[in-house]
C-alpha cells in the first residue's frame, strides 16, 4: 500500500511538472542535432532553459513510446512552454521554416553565390547549374538543408513550370522548343522590371523573330561580355555593340545559343502568350518603364525624348540595371 501511495504520488507530481509552464523567459530557437539521442536532447533542453526537469522529459518520452520519434531540426519554443508542448513539438517535427528568395533574372553563378551566403543552408556546390535551369522564387527551407538539395529543388520547380507553360503557349509562336522559350524569357526578364510590360516586351521580340529582324537586345551584349557574372560596371559602347559574341543579338540572327539568366514564371508566361501588338522597338521612357513603337521613325523620337530626360536629370546610364534602358533597334543612339 505504501509503495502504491508513493508511486501514485510520484506520478501525480511528475504529471503536474509535465504540464506546468516551463522556465523560458522569452521565445528561444534551439537546434537539435541529428546525432542526438533522448538523453542528449533532454540535457540540451535543460541547458537552453527550455525545460526545468530532465527526467520529466525523459520519463514522458519513454512512457509515451516517443523516444525513437524525436526529430532533429531547429525549433522555436515559446515563453513558458510546458514540457508536454516541447516534447510534442519535437515528436511532430514542427521545425522553423526560413524563406530563401531568389530574384528573377540572376545567372546561375549569381544564384549559387546567394545560396553560399545563406547561413541556413549547408554544404558546398559541386558544379554551377546550367544557365536558365533554375526557377527564381521564394522557397521555404529548414536549417541545414544542403545547397545541392536547394538547387535540385529549384531545377524541379523550373521543369514543372516550363512543362505547364509550354503546354499553354500560343501555337503560332516562332519558338521550336521549351528551351527557346526559356532563352527568350531570359531576355525579357533582363529588359524590364515592370510586371505589366513583360507581355509587350515579349511581343516586340516575337514580332522581330517573325520578320527575321535581329533582336538587338542590350542585355545579350552584356552577357556575351561577362557571362555568368551578370553585370557590366560601365555603360555600353559602340565597340561593345560591334564586338561579336555568340550571345550578341546585334551581331547574330535569331536567338542566342542559350539563356542569359534564369527567368521567373511571369516572364516565361509572357513569352508563351505575348501581347498582340505590331511593336518592333522600345526604349526607356524616364518613368521606369518603356516607350514602344511600331516604326523606326517613331522609335527615334522616343529615343530622342529619353536622351533629353537623361540630360535634364543628369542620369548616369551605368547606374541603371541591365535592360531597364534597352535600346532595342536603336544602335545609333548608343554612345
Amino acid at each position: 500500500m505504501v509503495a502504491i501511495i508513493i508511486g501514485g504520488g510520484a506520478l501525480w507530481v511528475g504529471k503536474a511538472r509535465y504540464d506546468a509552464p516551463g522556465p523560458l523567459p522569452e521565445d528561444t530557437a534551439v537546434i537539435v542535432p541529428g546525432e542526438y539521442g533522448l538523453m542528449d536532447i533532454a540535457d540540451l533542453l535543460v541547458k537552453q532553459g527550455v525545460i526545468a526537469d530532465k527526467w520529466v522529459f525523459v520519463g514522458a518520452a519513454l512512457g509515451s513510446r516517443a523516444s525513437g520519434k524525436l526529430k532533429a531540426g531547429e525549433y522555436e519554443f515559446t515563453k513558458g512552454e510546458s514540457t508536454r508542448e516541447v516534447l510534442s513539438a519535437i515528436v511532430a517535427g514542427r521545425v522553423i521554416e526560413h524563406n530563401i528568395t531568389i530574384p528573377e533574372g540572376l545567372t546561375s553563378e549569381q544564384i549559387v553565390a546567394r545560396l553560399m551566403d545563406a547561413p541556413e543552408l549547408s554544404g558546398a556546390v559541386r558544379q554551377i547549374p546550367r544557365e536558365g535551369s533554375l526557377l527564381p522564387e521564394t522557397y521555404k527551407i529548414t536549417r541545414g538543408t544542403t545547397r545541392e538539395d536547394m538547387l535540385r529543388r529549384m531545377a524541379r520547380a523550373q521543369q514543372a513550370a516550363l512543362k505547364e507553360i509550354w503546354a499553354k503557349r500560343n501555337p503560332e509562336m516562332p519558338l521550336k522548343s521549351p528551351e527557346d522559350l526559356v532563352i527568350l524569357a531570359s531576355i525579357v526578364e533582363k529588359e524590364t522590371g515592370v510586371s505589366h510590360e513583360r507581355p509587350q516586351v515579349a511581343a516586340v521580340f516575337v514580332n522581330r523573330l517573325n520578320k527575321k529582324m535581329r533582336l538587338q537586345s542590350d542585355p545579350t551584349i552584356i552577357y556575351g561580355l561577362v557571362r555568368g557574372k551578370g553585370r557590366l560596371d560601365r555603360p555600353l559602347t559602340k565597340a561593345d555593340i560591334n564586338t561579336p559574341t555568340p550571345f550578341n543579338t546585334y551581331t547574330i540572327a535569331g536567338l542566342p545559343p542559350g539563356p542569359i539568366g534564369n527567368p521567373g514564371r511571369a516572364s516565361l508566361e509572357a513569352v508563351a502568350n505575348p501581347a498582340e501588338t505590331q511593336d518592333l522597338y522600345f526604349v526607356a521612357d524616364g518613368t521606369g518603364g518603356h516607350a514602344f513603337a511600331e516604326t523606326l521613325a517613331a522609335h527615334n523620337k522616343n529615343v530622342a525624348n529619353w536622351r533629353k530626360i537623361e540630360r535634364d536629370k543628369k542620369v548616369d546610364p551605368s547606374s541603371a540595371p541591365a535592360g531597364t534602358a534597352g535600346h532595342t533597334g536603336a544602335t545609333p543612339d548608343i554612345d
